[in-house]
């Protein structure tokens, strides 16, 4: 087969929908700053409100003004973190659970709450990735503060029972936030259901621009400013409006809500089989996440004998993209916190690599990399010392 582009790094950030790139173009005219009384603010503003409802509905959340545009992820989920930090320094309340496999925006601002003196706990999670909900259970009570459990996970794709884990921290009076980073524009995101307090989201993970997110923030819930200057999205974050990148951001919400039906079962469906052909050519390796509650698009394996990088590296070379874990960790010499919080040892964890598939998946991109890969797992056992 001839060598082709094959992308599969879409946790990792997604392109422009092309959609979203023409109503992009034709936004870059709405120039005007939304805070202005005049009429061309008035404009820019009416559209700022109507990406802040299209957002809103990606996440079947019932009143607009629950959103919060931010950055990014990593701003909204320092965000609540910073809340909590202020709370906790004048309520009785100070614990923090989280999980061991959350993105490393959350562990480090979890890490941070902790050398603050706030008790934090850091909930294991089974092979398949998913934490104990009766666990869960008797780690919260009345000195718990919050509790945060990623929805899904962005290096295996487990999903987690985030509407029970909700439930268990309200009951003790907790607040709950979930990072919803990964599951937006992939498996129904219902607020209503899984009643979160705060939740994370991220524009660029739905085929939009980066550098624009949002923060859903439940009626009544506090809100500490993370930005502090002017009166944007109502005291809680200050700055001029980002116009082109909140209306980019309302386009792939709209597009991500629409899609969503015949993209998660089609992908799936490229996933399956990608695991499939990848297991028969290669019966030794090790997939990582849950079998069925899984992103339909992320498909993680650890390959022994053969090391992550080096097998980036020579995929690269054949004209495919994939990751050897988040993109957030990329650089770092460390395994996977992710799967050596499944059990998985260090050599298994060092030898994994992340394909997630995209939109523009075809199950031609899947025959290449199943025709590609297993030669490349076969070379590096041979050369390596461990095999």
């Amino acid at each position: 087969m001839d060598r082709r582009f094959v992308y599969m790094d879409y946790n990792a950030t997604t392109p422009l929908h092309p959609e979203v790139k023409a109503r992009m173009i034709e936004d870059l005219e709405v120039y005007a700053n939304a805070s202005s009384l005049h009429e061309s603010g008035r404009a820019a503003h009416a559209r700022v409100e109507e990406a802040r409802a299209s957002v809103a509905r990606l996440i079947h959340a019932r009143d607009p003004s629950s959103i919060i545009f931010t950055s990014g992820g990593s701003e909204s989920n320092n965000t609540v973190f910073a809340t909590m930090f202020h709370l906790g320094r004048k309520g009785p309340r100070r614990g923090i659970v989280t999980t061991a496999i959350e993105h490393p925006c959350v562990l480090n601002a979890a890490k941070w709450l902790e050398e603050e003196g706030f008790p934090v706990r850091f909930l294991g999670v089974d092979s398949k990735g998913r934490i104990d909900l009766e666990e869960l259970r008797s780690s919260v009570g009345p000195e718990t503060l919050l509790v945060s459990v990623m929805a899904a996970n962005n290096e295996i794709g487990t999903i987690q029972e985030v509407a029970a884990a909700s439930g268990i921290a309200k009951a003790a009076g907790a607040f709950f936030h979930t990072d919803a980073t990964q599951c937006a524009g992939k498996i129904p995101v219902d607020v209503e259901a899984w009643n979160p307090d705060y939740l994370t989201l991220s524009c660029h993970k739905i085929y939009g621009p980066k550098g624009i997110g949002a923060l859903y923030v439940r009626k009544g819930a506090p809100v500490v400013p993370l930005i502090r200057g002017g009166h944007q999205e109502h005291g809680h974050r200050a700055g001029t409006y980002n116009n082109l990148g909140i209306l980019g951001f309302g386009a792939a919400a709209d597009l991500a809500l629409r899609e969503l039906p015949e993209y998660s079962g089609r992908v799936r469906r490229l996933r399956e089989r990608l695991r499939d052909g990848l297991t028969r050519k290669l019966p030794y390796a090790h997939v990582n996440g849950h079998e069925t509650e899984v992103l339909p698009n992320t498909l993680n394996v650890s390959f022994p004998g053969a090391e992550g990088e080096s097998i980036l590296l020579y995929l690269d070379l054949e004209g495919i993209q994939v990751s050897t874990g988040s993109a957030c960790a990329s650089g770092s010499l460390e395994p996977s916190h992710v799967l050596l919080a499944t059990g998985l040892g260090p050599e298994l964890a060092h030898g994994s690599i992340r394909m997630s598939l995209g939109r523009d998946s075809t199950e031609a991109d899947v025959e290449y990399v199943v025709e590609k890969l297993p030669p490349i797992i076969e070379r590096l056992r041979r050369m390596s010392t461990v095999a």
